[in-house]
């Protein structure tokens, strides 16, 4: 993966554009230290910039934006991607085409060579990608984007009436109108028209699936879902925090990377990574989980204050004001891998969204509303956890991938019985463990002849990441916020923010620090609004009266569920004239 720029249907000097695609692309070299690209359209009609990040065929010969040369105009493209299934795509649609890359982005344009822009085209992959492609020829071009957003995408309109679009939206802030580009839609000039490609039936509002738990295809999915992405011709581990994700994605990739075609250097040890406070409880449990797996083990500290220090950055390259508390620890330890030489990283996130795994699904009223609840969040996931997982390990040039949200898994998981998926601590199926959040997910990998984790591990209770790597941090970042944010701030926030008021002082420091950074006048819009309890969506609240104007993504605010929930408190906000405030 790495950072793509394009200026499609522009106007003007030729060389001016040019210089200022550059400018612009720089500010995306972070996504890809290693090499950069530049196409341009023989009659300056286009260009697209490319910062490269090498993954798959590092050779010259994966170097983009790719071209076919063509008599009536070439056929020009860029790909922010890993597409996994590309051998098969290829053999399947593209027999006896030679293609010089081995590259899987290079398969995009002789697919649109052969078959046409379309929506099977885009379906067809396996993978994750944020894609442009020009066509000489016509002046038409194309813009998509995976099914869920896990690679980030932004576009907007210049003054001429150019569309500009970009894996960050810091690169298109001269525009006049910047916005989100929606995942799962592609966007045809020819038609003028952006159209959602995929439409799987588990996005059908208001319908409640029924499958029966199937246990075997359950792990055999996921496993293979792990296996594809140990595809990399470059140094690969594991983020590991000791939960039950991040831990099934490790014991998945020690038992099979053996096994594994395309990977790098498979017959050492996998590496794992950890971050925390010292004495975190996440740092306990992923000693334990390497120990229990025998990787090779890479364990890191940080302070409060190193926290703190990095937020200007952080937002900076998150790009975002949620997240934070979860992104600082991500973005430190991003730093730490890429010193040692990784450049691929596979995480846990996407299983809480998929099975129902935060602590406020134990009040869901029904498995209609808890299905819905899961839609909603992976509908939603591009503005918070995947756009995390992306930008914050990107900011040194690492790549992460997120197997709990491959599509096959995805068809399998989100057609369960949503009753089944459901949170009961009274109940023990199977007369021993209670049924906690993720339990089938437990339960397909509870196979103790032959244990993928230690028991301890397997059913350890739903931490999230910011209060995994100590509670200190989330304290301590509420305390400086306190400290900084003076009183008579606080009293005149809703005179500087009159839309959506931070509700606390730490939203009004990263809002601070928000717009400093980004001063489009669409760049705010770009970041998820509403109230949330432990990471749930705005709806959710709905499910408990005593939730209501509530906001604290601390899963400790689940005080009857959460195991060190008892005594932490939280302020409610204030609603007034329609602002919230506290």
């Amino acid at each position: 993966m790495c950072g793509i720029l394009a200026a499609l249907g522009v106007t003007g000097d030729a060389e001016v554009n040019r210089r200022r695609l550059l400018r612009c692309s720089r500010l995306l070299r972070h996504r890809g230290p290693d090499s950069s690209g530049v196409y341009e359209d023989p009659k300056g009609r286009a260009f697209i910039s490319f910062e490269r990040l090498n993954i798959v065929d590092p050779s010259d010969a994966g170097r983009q934006p790719f071209q076919i040369v063509r008599p009536e105009g070439n056929l020009a493209w860029a790909l922010n991607s890993e597409i996994y299934n590309f051998r098969q795509v290829v053999a399947e649609q593209l027999p006896g085409v030679h293609i010089p890359s081995q590259s899987d982005s290079a398969i995009i344009g002789y697919l649109v060579q052969a078959h046409g822009d379309t929506n099977e085209l885009w379906n067809s992959l396996d993978g994750i990608f944020a894609c442009v492609v020009w066509d000489e020829a016509t002046c038409e071009f194309t813009i998509a984007r995976d099914p869920l957003g896990i690679c980030s995408l932004y576009w907007g309109k210049d003054k001429d009436g150019s569309i500009w679009a970009a894996s960050e939206m810091k690169a298109l802030q001269h525009l006049e109108t910047l916005d989100i580009f929606p995942p799962g839609h592609v966007y045809r000039s020819r038609t003028g028209k952006l159209e959602r490609y995929y439409n799987p039936r588990w996005m059908e509002e208001g319908r409640v699936p029924s499958a029966p738990v199937d246990l075997d295809l359950l792990r055999q999915t996921f496993t293979d879902a792990v296996v594809k992405r140990l595809m990399s011709d470059a140094p690969l581990g594991i983020l590991l925090s000791g939960g039950l994700d991040s831990s099934l994605v490790a014991s998945v990739a020690v038992r099979h990377i053996r096994e594994t075609t395309g990977t790098f250097d498979k017959d050492h040890k996998v590496h794992t990574f950890s971050i925390g406070i010292a004495g975190s409880p996440d740092l306990v449990a992923a000693r334990q989980v390497s120990e229990f797996l025998g990787t090779e083990h890479h364990e890191f500290t940080f302070t409060v204050q190193e926290g703190v220090d990095a937020l200007e950055d952080l937002i900076w390259h998150i790009e975002s004001i949620e997240q934070v508390r979860s992104a600082i620890p991500m973005y430190l330890l991003a730093r730490r891998i890429k010193a040692l030489g990784i450049k691929v990283v596979l995480s846990g996130e996407g299983a809480d969204e998929v099975f129902g795994g935060y602590l406020y699904f134990h009040k869901a009223p029904n498995p209609a509303e808890f299905q819905a609840e899961t839609v909603r969040l992976l509908c939603r996931l591009h503005q918070w956890d995947v756009l995390r997982a992306n930008k914050a390990p990107f900011s040194f040039g690492v790549e992460t991938r997120v197997p709990f949200l491959d599509k096959r898994l995805l068809e399998v998981a989100m057609e369960l019985d949503p009753s089944a998926k459901m949170c009961d601590l009274a109940d023990r199926p199977d007369g021993v463990h209670p049924r906690l959040e993720k339990y089938v997910l437990r339960k397909a990998f509870d196979t103790p002849d032959r244990p993928y984790l230690p028991d301890a591990v397997l059913f350890r209770q739903k931490e999230q990441f910011s209060d995994g790597v100590g509670y200190d941090w989330v304290d301590g970042l509420k305390g400086h916020a306190e400290a900084v944010v003076s009183n008579a701030d606080w009293a005149a926030r809703h005179k500087r923010f009159p839309e959506h008021t931070p509700r606390s002082r730490e939203y009004y420091l990263l809002r601070t620090i928000f717009d400093r950074h980004f001063t489009h006048p669409s760049a705010f819009d770009t970041v998820p609004k509403g109230l949330s309890i432990a990471c749930s969506t705005p709806e959710a609240l709905a499910w408990d009266p005593s939730w209501e104007n509530s906001h604290e993504i601390s899963g400790r605010a689940i005080t009857h569920v959460h195991a060190a929930g008892h005594g932490f408190t939280y302020q409610k906000p204030e609603v007034v004239n329609g602002f919230i405030h506290g």
